[in-house]
């Protein structure tokens, strides 16, 4: 109907008769829209609207099982109809902003915890979801999860997964060329140098989307600095002009002098670069728990290519004082409801559906670490899900993702400043000054 006003430049009789056409109704939908559509009975059905970042070319395996939670839900709840869009992760966050400006965001979405939250949580958008932590998802989800969800005591986000990010390699490279597994980062130059003399490129980065550069800068503050160092310049008890973090800025800029990333990481997104690691066109591919599938269970990907796939955990600094079980990490994506929710009762029981569903199908469906608890006796999981789950088990720190921590224009911040760093048209100095005047003047 988006139409209508043209409509009214047309005479009577032919207006009428696309009125009559359109209750026909239309088959060539958009392909974002749950399958339950299309019968008269819909319009008696409440409706959800929900609105996820997992389409099928780039995330095949998440979608599917979405897909089959929501045909699951609509099946037990006949009276209930869930309208589904889905963006990839950058216009995810886009069109999250665009419809908060005039407070119509989705009845159902997806979130990140920490300083993500703060701007929907002081507007009122987000509900609090503390009934349904003390009901039925009581004691269901790993300790201090959700809790990155809350703010002033209140939970605003059910988390779904939970991620660290190893440091992936092709086993099949390293031996082809002689190289070690590093642990150290000196180790780490050496490989750099010994695959870049071999003509082989070292680390794909595609640093387009910025927050893969910001891994990289976290892992070398954390082993530099220690666990706080980073998590203090945010919090404002420290200082992004800490001698540790300019430390960190300047092994960054080392790296990218050494080669070490893929010609033109800046202007490659993330799902480009790796698909040169996919494509054995790259060595190394820093990237968390998420894209586990991509190495185990899915099967697009040469069964050649997912043995040859390892992971190693981010080489320490010497004399740093960081720890080799100190991850970045967290928590990943979470569920919202909306506080402003026309069907906000239904819309929360099918979060509450959804985590549960999810936590069940995303570990024997896709081998993504839930952040819901899960016995894995009996389950059959790839053997780099269960080392991956063994280490989380033993991990001294997480570390939450920097710009998730940070309030959205900090984040924005540092993000393009992580961005020039790569980029070298910053200095370290440069690139430590930007993100505490960024810090300060919001404090003001």
């Amino acid at each position: 109907m988006r139409n209508a006003k043209l409509k009214l430049l047309f005479p009577f009789a032919l207006v009428l008769m696309f009125a009559l056409a359109a209750c026909g109704g239309n088959d060539e939908g958009s392909g974002e829209d749950s399958a339950s559509g299309g019968n008269e009975s819909d319009s008696s059905k409440k409706t959800i609207e929900f609105m996820h970042l997992w389409p099928e070319g780039s995330s095949k395996q998440h979608h599917e099982i979405v897909n089959s939670i929501i045909d699951e839900f609509e099946a037990d709840h006949p009276d209930v109809k869930v309208d589904v869009e889905i963006l990839g992760n950058e216009q995810y966050k886009e069109k999250l902003k665009v419809l908060s400006t005039s407070n119509e965001l989705p009845d159902v979405g997806m979130t990140w915890a920490a300083g993500f939250l703060d701007p929907y949580v002081s507007g009122n958008m987000f509900a609090p979801l503390d009934d349904i932590l003390e009901g039925p998802l009581k004691d269901k989800f790993v300790s201090g999860t959700a809790e990155a969800y809350a703010v002033d005591g209140k939970t605003y986000g059910l988390p779904l997964e939970l991620n660290i990010t190893p440091l992936y390699y092709n086993s099949a490279i390293f031996e082809e060329h002689g190289v070690e597994v590093p642990s150290t980062l000196e180790e780490l130059k050496t490989a750099i140098k010994k695959l870049s003399d071999a003509g082989v490129t070292p680390i794909a980065l595609g640093n387009k989307d910025r927050w893969t550069g910001s891994m990289w800068y976290m892992y070398l503050a954390d082993r530099i600095g220690g666990p706080e160092v980073l998590n203090n310049a945010i919090n404002r008890t420290g200082s992004f002009e800490d001698p540790a973090l300019i430390k960190a800025a300047e092994e960054v800029q080392e790296l990218v002098d050494m080669g070490a990333f893929i010609n033109g990481f800046n202007g490659l997104g993330n799902d480009e670069a790796k698909g040169y690691f996919i494509n054995e066109q790259a060595a190394m591919y820093l990237m968390a728990t998420w894209d586990l599938p991509e190495w185990t269970t899915n099967e697009d990907n040469p069964k050649e290519f997912r043995d040859a796939v390892k992971y190693t955990k981010f080489p320490t600094v010497e004399d740093g004082k960081g720890d080799i079980n100190s991850y970045v990490g967290g928590p990943g994506v979470g569920l919202f409801v909306a506080e402003n929710s026309d069907v906000k009762e239904e819309a929360k029981e099918f979060v509450t559906f959804f985590v549960e569903k999810w936590g069940e199908r995303s570990v024997t469906d896709a081998g993504v670490i839930p952040a819901t608890k899960v016995n894995t006796e009996g389950i059959d999981l790839p053997q780099m899900y269960i080392d991956i789950l063994n280490d989380l088990n033993e991990a001294s720190n997480l570390t939450l993702y920097a710009d998730v921590q940070m309030s959205a224009s900090v984040a924005e911040v540092h993000l393009n400043s992580i961005q020039a760093l790569f980029g070298k048209a910053i200095t370290p100095e440069e690139f430590a000054k930007k993100q505490e005047e960024a810090l300060a003047e919001e404090e003001e």
